[in-house]
């Protein structure tokens, strides 16, 4: 029984991926198209939202959006989800409704074709490089002033098969108080399950609930750099609250 559960994994995680890749590559020509002149790309924005739809469609995911919070369409934020599988780049298009730009990490910008989308609307953060990484920092604090959110993953890894919370760096923190946008926290609950990110084990996934929690913002008006230390620190203890309420044996 362990073999087959074994064997049907791998398959559904295979059909996960190659039904990704195809959708993307369908949508590609209209994603040039919609990629044109400057930021805002409202256009490319609805083809990525449409491309999660479809992705999770078609593997069966059911996702469950849980808001203590309802984002404002007229307002700005710092999108911070927890970070434990490649499911939760495909959700964050799914859970939250408003245009934002994604910050991830520079390699993205080497995957044939989708580095074209990828540079054009997100920003790549080489963390290999303190000149590349205050340029990158520089574009999100640009694109804040425009009104447009940023979403990113405090933690920046994935923590390898692990559900806890991994480490979180200070960039998103002090994206917050530097310009006074408001952290938007959203719990990702059930993706580790389902898309779980274990190199060195046989992992498979399967389809199943995908339930998002966006919770209420924390507020940094009046905050400063010195406060960032604090701020993490407390943000940390808000996602680890919400993820024990809605996850029995988190981390266990």
């Amino acid at each position: 029984m362990r073999i087959v559960r074994i064997v049907l994994g791998n398959l559904w995680r295979f059909w996960f991926f190659f039904e990704a890749v195809v959708t993307f590559f369908l949508l590609f020509p209209f994603l040039l198209l919609a990629l044109r002149g400057k930021a805002p790309y409202h256009q490319a924005f609805k083809l990525m939202k449409f491309h999660a739809r479809t992705i999770v469609f078609l593997s069966g995911i059911k996702v469950k959006v849980i808001r203590q919070y309802e984002p404002k369409e007229n307002e700005t934020y710092i999108i911070c989800p927890n970070h434990i599988s490649y499911l939760d780049i495909v959700l964050t298009y799914v859970a939250f409704p408003h245009y934002f730009h994604f910050m991830g990490k520079a390699e993205l910008e080497r995957v044939p074709f989708f580095n074209i989308f990828f540079k054009k609307m997100n920003i790549g953060v080489n963390r290999s490089s303190r000149m590349a990484s205050h340029k990158a920092y520089q574009r999100a604090c640009n694109d804040l002033q425009q009104n447009i959110s940023i979403s990113i993953f405090p933690e920046a890894t994935i923590p390898e098969c692990n559900p806890q919370l991994g480490p979180m760096k200070n960039g998103a923190f002090k994206l917050a108080v530097e310009n006074q946008i408001n952290i938007l926290p959203v719990c990702y609950i059930d993706n580790w399950k389902l898309l779980p990110d274990c190199p060195h084990k046989i992992t498979g996934g399967r389809p199943g609930i995908a339930r998002v929690i966006i919770d209420v913002p924390v507020v940094v008006k009046g905050l400063t750099e010195a406060d960032v230390p604090e701020l993490k620190k407390n943000y940390r203890q808000r996602m680890e609250n919400i993820l024990s309420q809605y996850q029995y044996g988190y981390g266990k």
